[in-house]
C-alpha cells in the first residue's frame, strides 16, 4: 500500500530564492531557476545537440521541486528546429507542491507560457506515476509522486539524460545514496549521460563504480565546478 503524500512547504520569504524548511535548503541557485537548469542539466548532458535528428529522447530526473529543469528542458526542445520527435521527461518526486504553491512559484515565471500550461495539467497529489502531455502528445511529463526508491524500481524505461537534483547530499541523503544511484544506473544503457551540480565525493565514487565515466566542468556561480559522467561500463 502506497504512503500518502505529504505536500512539500515552501518558503517564499526570498522570491527570489524559494526555500524548503524541512530540508533547510534552496530550491535552485540565486542566478536563476532556469539559468541553472540550462547550465547544469541541459549543457551538462549535452542537450541540445544530442537528441537532435532522434526518434524519441528520455529524460529521468531526481526531483521534479518547482518544475523548472523541465520547463526549461521542454523550452530548449520548442526552440530547436532539429529536435527529437518525442521527448519523454520522468521525474520523481516524494514531496511535490500544492497547485496554489506552484502557481505562487512559477508567478514570475522566465517561461510564462509552458509554466501556465503544467499548472493546468497539475495532477491531484496521489501516490504513483502521472502521465502529462504537451504539444499534441508530442512532449511527455511522466511524474511519479511519491519515495524514488518504490518509484525507480517499478519503472521500466532505458534514460538517454539523467539530471541529479534535489537539495544537497548533507541535507537529504537519501536521494544520493549507492543504493538510488545504482537504481538509476539500471535504466542507464551506454552512452548515457548525468548531470548534477553536486561535487559530492560519495556520489561520484559511487557514479564511478557503477560504471559512469565521471568528471568536473565549470558550474553556476557561486559553485565552481559541478559533475558531468557517462555511463561506460566495462
Amino acid at each position: 500500500m502506497s504512503t500518502p503524500i505529504t505536500p512539500a512547504q515552501v518558503d517564499f520569504s526570498d522570491p527570489a530564492v524559494p526555500a524548503s524548511p524541512a530540508f533547510g535548503d534552496v530550491y535552485h541557485a540565486r542566478a536563476g531557476a532556469v539559468a541553472q537548469a540550462q547550465h547544469v542539466f541541459l549543457g551538462g548532458n549535452g542537450l541540445p545537440g544530442r537528441w537532435q535528428g532522434r526518434r524519441c529522447f528520455v529524460v529521468l530526473e531526481t526531483g521534479f521541486g518547482l518544475g523548472n529543469n523541465f520547463l526549461a528542458t521542454w523550452d530548449a526542445w520548442r526552440q530547436d528546429p532539429a529536435r527529437c520527435e518525442r521527448l519523454v521527461f520522468v521525474s520523481v518526486e516524494k514531496h511535490p507542491l500544492r497547485r496554489d504553491d506552484l502557481a505562487r512559484a512559477h508567478a514570475a515565471s522566465p517561461l510564462p507560457d509552458l509554466a501556465q500550461q503544467l499548472l493546468a495539467a497539475w495532477p491531484p497529489l496521489t501516490p504513483g506515476l502521472h502521465p502529462l502531455h504537451f504539444e499534441g502528445g508530442r512532449v511527455e511529463l511522466l511524474l511519479g509522486l511519491g519515495d524514488a526508491r518504490e518509484l525507480l524500481r517499478e519503472l521500466v524505461l532505458q534514460a538517454d539524460a539523467i539530471y541529479l537534483d534535489g537539495f544537497a547530499p548533507s541535507r537529504n541523503p537519501e536521494m544520493w545514496d549507492e543504493w538510488l544511484l545504482k537504481q538509476l544506473a539500471r535504466h542507464a544503457a551506454p552512452g548515457t549521460t548525468a548531470a548534477t551540480w553536486s561535487v559530492s565525493r560519495p556520489m561520484r565514487r559511487a557514479l564511478a563504480a557503477l560504471g559512469f565515466e565521471v568528471g568536473l566542468a565549470p558550474g553556476l556561480a557561486p559553485k565552481p565546478e559541478m559533475t558531468v559522467a557517462r555511463f561506460a561500463p566495462r
